[in-house]
């Protein structure tokens, strides 16, 4: 017995110490624009997804079916996170989380909870305090992304409960938003399949925000969408049309597609757009200044995938005019997946940080000009 338990902790021991050299193997795979630079910042984070940066470094991590909320922190800036405390466990799927004055939000499927003083707290967190608890339980498509706007409020959105339907209840479909203790919930659009990202755009405070299209109309068929939240009331035509003019041959009606509102931007069909973040720091040349930054996560129902990069759209004014791909390589040239890109966070000094749920890892990027 002895012998066996000597023998599994010398294999456990030896998984261990390879797991960085396996990290750095993929990072050598990755592609990334002449200049910058790619590591690991933090691992061992399982179903790493959504970010949130705190006060002084620390960056919040949301999860999806672990059930954990997470904080790290590089505290001696050699570029690795060095200190990770467990705020949360055994949540149902907590995928969003958000910060503001000393308190970090986390969504779950159903409920939005708050987690006061939470900076002094790391090491032993407080209880946390359920700000909202009317959101619905579904778990298709129940992941909720959580941000606070430039009005103080927090937004987060309510999915579809299926691939393709007509709800009854109008909570569902929508983005939604609701101040900081809970109060004054209201829906702002609905149509919106999934929507897991999106961001305000800098000097417009325009919301644009990333929708997944529907499944099982082929390999190419329906686009996802970057949609642009205009007015309270505005839909954006799921479950009728998708990506502005596709009629769905599941859900007949007599609307017409000019009722609808059409996306700002079509990405390719199942890439499968998550996170979305434009980008306001100065460590990027300054044509990446103002452009949205978005994780393909990937696809999973297409004959060849596709996907599974970080994609950069670039604006004109409020337009997108482009798609240029930013990083890549998570998709190998045999079509094997090394990993899932899920959320991006830039950070104080102007690096981006993105977390991917296949390998549980949050990777850096920096720009260095060499």
């Amino acid at each position: 017995m002895k012998t066996i338990m000597f023998a599994l902790l010398l294999f456990n021991t030896s998984l261990l110490s390879a797991q960085p050299n396996t990290h750095q193997e993929l990072i050598k795979q990755l592609h990334t624009p002449e200049g910058f630079s790619l590591s690991v910042y933090a691992d061992n984070l399982p179903g790493a997804r959504s970010l949130a940066l705190g006060d002084n470094g620390v960056i919040f991590v949301g999860t999806g079916r672990e059930g954990d909320v997470y904080a790290i922190q590089d505290s001696n800036a050699d570029g690795k996170a060095d200190k990770r405390h467990l705020i949360a466990t055994k949540l149902l799927m907590p995928n969003g989380v958000a910060y503001k004055e000393g308190a970090l939000y986390v969504a779950e499927v159903n409920r939005i909870s708050k987690y006061e003083h939470i900076m002094d707290n790391l090491a032993h967190p407080p209880k946390p305090v359920v700000i909202y608890d009317q959101l619905p339980s579904d778990t298709h498509h129940g992941w909720k992304y959580l941000r606070f706007g430039p009005d103080g409020k927090l937004y987060t959105a309510v999915g579809a409960p299926c691939n393709i339907c007509k709800p009854k209840d109008a909570i569902y479909t929508s983005l939604v938003r609701l101040n900081a203790d809970g109060g004054h919930f209201e829906i702002l659009a609905v149509g919106i399949r999934n929507t897991m990202g999106f961001d305000w755009q800098p000097d417009t405070n325009m919301l644009f925000f990333t929708d997944n299209g529907r499944d099982n109309l082929g390999d190419d068929v329906p686009p996802d969408e970057l949609n642009r939240w205009l007015t309270i009331g505005e839909h954006f035509g799921f479950p009728y049309y998708h990506a502005g003019d596709i009629a769905d041959p599941d859900i007949l009606t007599d609307k017409k597609p000019q009722q609808f509102s059409p996306p700002a931007w079509k990405f390719k069909a199942h890439v499968a757009p998550l996170g979305a973040r434009f980008y306001r720091g100065d460590q990027f040349p300054v044509q990446y200044k103002n452009q949205l930054f978005v994780a393909q996560h990937g696809s999973w129902n297409r004959s060849k995938p596709d996907g599974y990069r970080i994609a950069l759209i670039k604006f004109k004014h409020d337009q997108p005019v482009a798609e240029e791909i930013f990083i890549d390589g998570w998709l190998d040239k045999n079509d094997k997946v090394l990993g899932r890109p899920v959320d991006v966070l830039e950070t104080s000094d102007g690096s981006l940080l993105i977390s991917d749920d296949r390998l549980g890892v949050i990777y850096q990027v920096k720009y260095t000009g060499k």
